[in-house]
Formats: structure tokens, sequence, C-alpha cells
């Protein structure tokens, strides 16, 4: 029985992942022009006016946080877009009689939501990286919180793709929830640079962690330490995962 079910979970995996790369010019390549534009915009502007980190020009610190923040979008749209556009279309349906449990389908959703948001922020890097090498002090920390960031907004993808009814509400809570905590989160400057009030609500949002320990795995310093970075998103990402397959197993939403 296991057997069969971890197929069924690499099945709908497949089937999650096909779905966006079928449309890999508006879902990875439309993505990345768009950390592009922003580079060339603020980069252009900002490169001889603002140094964040010492030795550090500002198109370079840059390029990390329009990685990340590519990575972060695009795991929150995978799931959450696929959810409700099964929803309107109906074609839910054919899931819900499959035997596969809760736990299938939540590694299907967040696992397709990691891959096309780590494959749109490798695009992003390969792409922005002509305009300013970086330096990977810290590889390690790269990788950890690409892959926690990527799981993490995959599973808010999916809560929201459960509770939305239509895509309004799915783009009420992306526009008032996901879109402000990720531009209020560090990408395009140190939150040391804000006064203290608002350096005080920068550190109660988990997204400044993600960038933050994102960055650090770049040029080596941050803003905050990087494993405090590691115990914010590592236990945002346990919540936030119990919370979504609770309604996954509750079948919130799915079977009425």
């Amino acid at each position: 029985m296991s057997a069969s079910l971890f197929a069924g979970a690499r099945t709908l995996l497949y089937k999650e992942v096909l779905r966006f790369w079928k449309v890999s010019f508006q879902t990875v390549a439309a993505p990345v022009l768009t950390a592009v534009l922003y580079l060339l915009i603020f980069g252009h502007v900002l490169e001889d006016h603002v140094q964040v980190y010492p030795g550090v020009g500002y198109t370079s610190f840059l390029i990390p946080g329009l990685v990340m923040m590519s990575v972060l979008q695009n795991a929150f749209a995978n799931s959450s877009s696929s959810l409700i556009q099964s929803k309107i279309t109906g074609n839910l349906v054919f899931l819900l009689v499959t035997p596969l449990s809760h736990w299938a389908w939540f590694a299907a959703y967040v696992g397709a939501s990691v891959i096309r948001g780590l494959a749109v922020g490798l695009g992003v890097l390969l792409v922005t990286v002509w305009f300013a090498p970086p330096a990977f002090v810290a590889p390690w920390w790269i990788v950890v919180f690409a892959a926690l960031g990527a799981g993490l907004m995959g599973c808010l993808g999916l809560i929201a793709g459960l509770w939305a009814e239509k895509f309004d509400q799915l783009a009420a809570f992306q526009n008032f929830i996901i879109m402000p905590m990720t531009f209020l989160s560090g990408v395009f400057y140190s939150v040391h640079s804000l006064p203290a009030a608002w350096q005080a609500v920068s550190h109660l949002n988990p997204f400044f962690y993600m960038i933050d320990g994102f960055r650090h795995g770049f040029f080596g310093v941050g803003d905050v330490s990087p494993w405090l970075s590691l115990g914010v998103v590592s236990v945002s990402f346990l919540v936030v995962s119990a919370v979504a397959l609770r309604l996954l197993a509750t079948g919130y939403k799915l079977r009425s």
C-alpha cells in the first residue's frame, strides 16, 4: 500500500511540475525578466549613492534580494494557482477520488512549488550575475534558505489555494499579505537604514529572515545572525506546514 501511495504522490508531483513547465515562458521566463528590470532600474539609480556593506556595491547587494524574492513569490504562486484553477475548472474531483493521503497531496504541491521557485531563482541568478559577479562566501546558507523559503511559501500558497474560492480572493491574499511582506523584508535596502521603530517592525516579518539569511551566504554579513534567521524560518515553516496538513486532512473547502 505504501509503495502505491508513494507512486501516486510521485505522479501528482510530476503532474504539478509539468503544469508550470508547459508554460515556462510565462511561469519562469517572465519572472526572470521582471527581476532584471528591477535590477536595471534600482541598480542604475542607486549604485553610486548607496553602499550597504563595506566593499559591497549596491548592485551586488541587490542581486541576492531579487533572487530570493523571485523564489518566494513563484513558490507561493505555484501551489495557490494550481489549487484555485482546479477548484474553478472542476477537475479537483479527479484527485479527490484517488486514495492519496493528505501527506501525498502536501508533498506533491509543496515539492512542485519548491522546484518552480528554485528554477526561477536560478534563472534570475544566471542572468543578473553578468551585472555584478557575486562572491559565494557561505554557499551552504544560500541552499538552506532558498529551499526552506520556497517550502514555506509553497505551504502558504497551499493554504491560500484551499481558502480561496475565486481568483479575487487569491489576488487579495497575494496583494495585501504576500507582496507587502516581501517588499518590506529588506530586498532593496538594509533594515539598519530604517528608523528604530520600523526596524522593530521589520524584525517581526519572517520574510526578512529569509532574505537576510540568504544574502548572508553571498557576503558573509547580514543584519542579524544567520542562526537566528534559520531558527525563525524553520519554526515558521513547521507551523505553516502543520496548518496546511491539518486543512488537507480535514478536506477544508475541498469536498464542499
